[in-house]
């Protein structure tokens, strides 16, 4: 599994023979192609045709994230993997309501399976107020099976959802990072600009480890597939936020690894991640993805972005009939 490369500084991005070369003000750095999946690009960037050539050759991604750190938009190479029997079974289970529902159910499912696992983990550390919240998510997931349409189901991961991020507080103690609710384009406070930046970030890794599979990523089930570029990473990354993001920021407040002085107030309002709070973030963001964790059926350990992957096989392989898709739920 290749490298991600964090471009947090302005310059060009080049290719001299097989080797991506980053030349800023920091000076001149050269990637080896052949061990980079991904580019995170931050910094106001130059690039040409030629570049963007030897990327899709390569099989590397690019994805460009605005002067706030919010995701803007990806350069998807070349599809090399797709197959045209996978794709036809992805179209098939969306047009079909009641194969689309069993899918979408599964990701929300896992979404609020993993919610709990998060609240559970601080209950058993002293919040004992969570075990409220950990009781109604398990009756939002229970009751599930009620919902009898796409559109109701997203009512319900949308009530789920509120009542968990209801919880935050309690777990980081609020003060400056008070949740006051999900607010978004822009976020209006600083826990609401970790979990946008954070989410953008969780979006674009789930989407490069689709690529690497036969899956199409315009196709989605839980998330309307319409005119939209992409959908199915998000659906995917429903359930990998709460074991991902939330968690990552949780661990960064408790540990006062980031603080309110590393976010700054923009004229047209909102409340970002300063240029010193990014790098704090995207680092831990890269250390999380790294480490492993025991595969309950593999028996070996994996990586959190090797599980993001097999999660997509696992879905392909719901969809092409061979095995029952169930989502990926955390036991820590």
């Amino acid at each position: 599994m290749g490298k991600t490369l964090y471009l947090m500084s302005s310059g060009e991005l080049k290719r001299k023979d097989n080797t991506i070369v980053v030349e800023s003000d920091e000076g001149r750095k050269f990637v080896p192609v052949e061990t980079t999946d991904e580019l995170m690009v931050f910094g106001e960037v130059s690039l040409n045709k030629r570049f963007l050539e030897f990327c899709t050759q390569a099989e590397v991604m690019l994805h460009f994230f605005n002067h706030h750190g919010y995701y803007q938009g990806s350069y998807y190479p070349r599809e090399h993997l797709n197959a045209g029997a996978v794709v036809l079974a992805q179209a098939k289970h969306y047009l079909d309501e009641k194969s689309r529902l069993i899918v979408a159910k599964n990701f929300v499912s896992g979404a609020i399976a993993n919610m709990e696992t998060v609240l559970e983990y601080y209950r058993r550390r002293g919040k004992a107020s969570l075990a409220t919240t950990v009781a109604r998510l398990e009756e939002f997931r229970n009751g599930l099976d009620r919902s009898k349409d796409i559109s109701e189901l997203m009512g319900q991961e949308g009530n789920a959802r509120e009542s968990y991020y209801s919880a935050f507080d309690d777990i980081t103690g609020g003060g400056n990072f008070a949740i006051e609710g999900r607010t978004r384009r822009p976020p209006q406070n600083r826990m609401n600009a970790l979990i946008s930046f954070l989410n953008s970030l969780c979006y674009t890794t789930v989407l490069s480890q689709i690529y690497r599979t036969h899956l199409d990523p315009r196709i989605g089930y839980l998330h309307e597939t319409n005119f939209r570029r992409f959908t199915l990473n998000l659906d995917l990354a429903e359930i990998f936020k709460p074991i991902l993001v939330d968690r990552l920021i949780f661990s960064l407040l408790n540990k006062g690894e980031i603080q309110k002085k590393h976010f700054s107030v923009q004229s047209a309002g909102g409340i970002h991640l300063s240029e010193r709070g990014r790098p704090i973030v995207l680092k831990a963001w890269e250390e999380r993805l790294q480490a492993t964790v025991e595969h309950p059926k593999l028996k070996r350990k994996v990586s959190y972005r090797g599980l993001i992957r097999l999660e997509a096989y696992k879905l392909q392989k719901h969809l092409l009939g061979d095995e029952p898709y169930a989502p990926f739920t955390a036991r820590w």
